[in-house]
């Protein structure tokens, strides 16, 4: 089992292409006994831990990587214990949520064995504490997709600068001005929108849509199913949710309507399938800061995860919903609520109302804070900020 899996590796090893570092090579701290990598199926995982096996200084044989879901696995444990006795170090396990319990295994090997151990997982996984309590052993790191940078960068080969949501606020136009003074931001942010949210457009640009749907598919159909307690044949409501969502604007959600919709009667159930979505990065709920997190409460708004989402599931593009969803996927899940007047409100401080370039100030005005981000435009002033400087968050 031990030399397969090692065979396995090698044949990774010398067919990955891509030599670009994501935004997370530097946010990981690689000193971690334990570390886990939860994101979205497609942003990268794979690739960020055959790099970060690549380039680690560890000679081949004291390392390890394999996937979870790659041959039958009868016991984590024991391959761990078997590549430790043989003098291993770095032990790299993809796809971890495809092995039914995972957190029981990872804990033996943490407790037990001295070895360096990354992990990734979707993004859906959860950490529970009755299986093996893993949640205080291995620091999670959640992944994203490209940002607006990012690609960019791909696009480009220009190295670029990140700025905090902060620094926008207060330095916008000078940031603004320095970066469009290089590139022709507008050149780029169409085709992002449309397709640069995954870093696989960049293998095959003409069959990225239809790769993305499959994609999203084995996540409603796979992902979701190996992580949470839902039947098959209750996938097909899933899937309308999701095109409930694609045709609809991000305002006000009516849980009756919506109910109808996807065709069940059971509100606590309603809300179950809109967790699962959102822990899978399909959707992002949004909810006001004073009714918390409970999965129970209803949320104020409703968007899908990221704009390439619309492109791929959506017949009509409504263009002031695409500015929202872009927004919204450029920020951590808990930064952002909804505020009582304007779109979004960050870290409860922030006022955001996001629209066009002709985007007045008539609905938070006078706020302390308050912000108009505008799309259509290269440099902003004053408290009218550029939309696409927020793709420079990561």
């Amino acid at each position: 089992m031990l030399q397969t899996l090692k065979d396995y590796q090698l044949n990774y090893l010398r067919v990955l292409k891509s030599s670009y570092k994501r935004y997370i090579h530097k946010n990981i701290d690689f000193s971690q006994k334990m570390i886990g990598l939860i994101g979205a199926r497609g942003v990268g995982k794979t690739t960020f831990l055959l790099q970060y096996l690549q380039e680690n200084d560890l000679p081949l044989a004291k390392k390890l990587y394999f996937s979870a879901d790659a041959i039958e696995i009868e016991s984590l444990f024991e391959i761990a214990y078997n590549f430790s006795k043989e003098g291993g170090k770095l032990l790299v396990i993809d796809e971890i949520h495809k092995y039914k319990n995972f957190e029981i295994e990872l804990k033996k090997i943490y407790d037990m064995l001295d070895l360096h151990v990354i992990f990734s997982g979707s993004s859906a996984l959860q950490l529970d504490n009755s299986k093996g309590d893993l949640s205080r052993r291995a620091v999670l790191y959640h992944m994203k997709g490209l940002s607006f940078r990012e690609f960019i960068e791909l696009k480009s080969s220009k190295k670029l600068p990140t700025f905090t949501y902060e620094k926008l606020f207060v330095d916008h136009e000078n940031i603004a001005y320095e970066i469009s003074s290089k590139l022709k931001i507008y050149e780029y942010w169409t085709e992002y929108l449309k397709m640069g949210y995954y870093p696989f457009y960049f293998e095959n640009e003409g069959s990225y849509l239809l790769r993305l749907q499959e994609t999203i598919n084995t996540v409603i159909e796979v992902d979701i199913p190996s992580v949470f307690p839902i039947e098959y044949d209750k996938i097909i409501k899933l899937k309308k949710l999701i095109k409930f969502v694609c045709e609809s604007k991000p305002f006000k959600i009516n849980i009756k309507e919506l109910s109808v919709k996807i065709g069940t009667s059971d509100y606590h159930t309603l809300y179950k399938y809109m967790e699962y979505l959102k822990r899978g990065k399909i959707l992002n709920l949004l909810r006001a800061k004073t009714k918390g997190d409970n999965i129970f409460t209803k949320p104020d708004k409703l968007y899908l995860g990221n704009t390439n989402l619309h492109y791929a599931y959506c017949q009509n593009i409504e263009i002031g919903t695409i500015r929202e969803v872009f927004f919204m996927s450029m920020f951590d899940d808990d930064v952002l609520s909804v505020p009582a007047k304007g779109d979004f409100l960050i870290n409860n401080k922030y006022l955001v109302e996001v629209g066009s370039k002709n985007k007045t100030f008539k609905q938070i005005k006078d706020i302390p804070d308050s912000f108009v981000v505008a799309d259509d435009i290269e440099i902003g002033h004053g408290n009218k900020i550029p939309l696409w400087l927020f793709g420079f968050l990561y």
